[in-house]
């Protein structure tokens, strides 16, 4: 038996090979447990989801669709977590919708977009950005619009194709130490690498600077985290998913309005007449167990009892809830949820300028060397409020993104710093007036340390009526970011759903292995020791 075939999601599913026209022909169908098609409506569960960001709304909707009474707890006042947003109104009087910033929703998030497609079954309201531009302080910039998508002739295109990136840096690579990339097979990338930060297997493997900021560090702050700090496992599961696992490339869809209106409001809307309460505005402080199964949620305006608990939550608040929860779990288990940490804080900058930048400027541009600037967005290129509002002003609507900021930083030189790159980067915005600007300053994402995997905890918790569900979860899939929260919101349904003896939904992932047979004999030489 493989390592991957004693995962609690492939103990409980099939896999079967991608069917589906658009979609990877190598992507795997996990089946979920055989059973009843849905709940007779006398035997109901109610089930309590806590949170209502991607993970909550994917448990919701598997569960409400199969015909659990599900309430959905939500502590802010709009559904979205960390892909929320709120009104603002500007300088000018324009009411406007700020939010957390960009997010590119990637071909191979399989599960995420199945999400979305309950409500936009053609995904018509994503609109794919022609390229995903990178570009270094040294002037050299990456593109991957003209990548083959199918691996490997995706990296060996990016090599051919690439400024940072020539024969001559692919001659000095340390080709044996590189070859771990060429088959990442989950979880045991975990077992190999998770003691490696990223840094540290960049420099074995002898990657050019250049190639290392453009190529590799945009996919460790994508974690919003130092590489240096990131394991080296995360890194080498990110460049599975996107190049040599999967034939879709790094081309993505955003969406064409704000997150709220786009995303969310509509699919408020699909469960609630699934019969899902949804309360938004009401932080879960503790759940406490209630006899054999089930639990009492409390919230500060009462307690809920329910037959089940889906805990959808960032690290934070994942933290906070089990604290005050003293019946839930095993000392171990409540150590690794307390072990947990969050990525260090990031801030998105958001500003109105009175006059647009150069019409050749992309929607999306990420950068390296740029005093802590990652990248920058044209928001007026793909979202259509903000492309009303540039009409209407002769102006721009711009977005800069800073990760991981380094402890004590001042948050208002930090946003002047950005400010000051935009203008390195993009000149004819020296001249521009800010008309208004946001600036959100979060620090809640999950930190995915070296040589932590081993306690993360998973879908599944010491209670059979109790599972999790988030990006922070140990997963043995291939998935990552908001894909992860999406998949690991339906294993929890599913799961849950296995138990009542009720058919959960079909999920899909990239291989779990090298795509190719070339490339996973290649990867096999890695684990051979070298000749003396």
């Amino acid at each position: 038996m493989s390592p991957s075939d004693s995962t609690p999601e492939s103990r409980r599913a099939r896999t079967r090979p991608a069917a589906r026209r658009g979609r990877d022909r190598r992507a795997e169908g996990l089946m979920p447990q055989p059973g009843r098609d849905r709940f007779a409506r006398a035997d109901a569960p109610s089930v309590a989801v806590v949170g209502g960001g991607i993970a909550g709304l994917a448990a919701a909707t598997g569960l409400a669709e199969r015909g659990a009474r599900v309430t959905l707890y939500e502590r802010e006042e709009s559904l979205g977590g960390r892909l929320a947003g709120h009104p603002t109104r500007l300088a000018d009087g324009s009411d406007v919708t700020m939010s957390r910033g960009f997010h590119a929703f990637f071909r191979q998030y399989y599960n995420l977009r199945g999400l979305l497609r309950r409500t936009d079954p053609g995904l018509a309201r994503l609109t794919p950005l022609p390229d995903y531009p990178l570009r270094h302080s040294a002037g050299l910039t990456d593109g991957f619009a003209r990548v083959p998508r199918t691996p490997p002739l995706s990296a060996l295109g990016f090599v051919a194709l690439s400024p940072t990136f020539g024969l001559r840096d692919l001659a000095a690579l340390d080709a044996r130490a590189a070859l771990p990339l060429m088959d990442v097979r989950v979880p045991g990338v975990y077992t190999r690498f998770d003691h490696v930060s990223a840094t540290d297997f960049l420099e074995r493997v002898r990657f050019p600077e250049a190639a290392h900021h453009l190529a590799f560090e945009v996919f460790s702050r994508s974690f919003f985290a130092d590489p240096r700090e990131l394991s080296a496992a995360e890194l080498m599961l990110m460049f599975h998913i996107y190049f040599l696992g999967s034939s879709e490339g790094l081309l993505f869809d955003v969406p064409d309005e704000p997150f709220p209106q786009a995303l969310w409001e509509p699919l408020a809307d699909y469960l609630q007449r699934l019969g899902t309460t949804v309360r938004t505005g009401t932080p879960v402080l503790a759940v406490d167990p209630a006899g054999p199964a089930g639990a009492e949620v409390r919230t500060g305006t009462g307690t809920g009892r329910h037959d089940a608990v889906v805990l959808a939550l960032d690290t934070e608040g994942l933290r906070r809830v089990v604290a005050a929860s003293p019946g839930l779990g095993t000392p171990a288990w409540r150590e690794d949820i307390a072990a947990l940490r969050t990525a260090p804080p990031f801030l998105v900058s958001r500003l109105w300028l009175d006059r647009p930048v150069r019409a050749d400027r992309p929607g999306f541009l990420g950068t390296s060397g740029y005093d802590g600037l990652d990248n920058i967005s044209v928001l007026e290129r793909y979202e259509g409020e903000a492309a009303r509002w540039a009409a209407k002003n002769a102006g721009s609507v711009v977005e800069l993104h800073a990760y991981a900021v380094g402890p004590g930083a001042d948050p208002r030189g930090v946003q002047d710093a950005l400010l000051g790159q935009l203008r390195r980067i993009y000149p004819e915005t020296r001249q521009a007036r800010v008309v208004d600007a946001r600036h959100e300053w979060r620090s809640d994402c999950p930190l995915f340390p070296v040589g932590t995997h081993h306690r993360r905890p998973t879908v599944e918790t010491p209670h059979p009526w109790l599972v999790l569900a988030g990006d922070g979860l140990r997963c043995d899939l291939p998935v990552a970011l908001m894909e992860r929260a999406a998949t690991t919101g339906f294993l929890a349904s599913n799961a849950l759903l296995a138990g009542w003896g009720v058919r959960g939904q079909v999920l899909w992932t990239v291989p779990r292995a090298g795509r190719s047979r070339v490339l996973r004999a290649l990867g096999a030489l890695a684990a051979r020791p070298p000749h003396r």
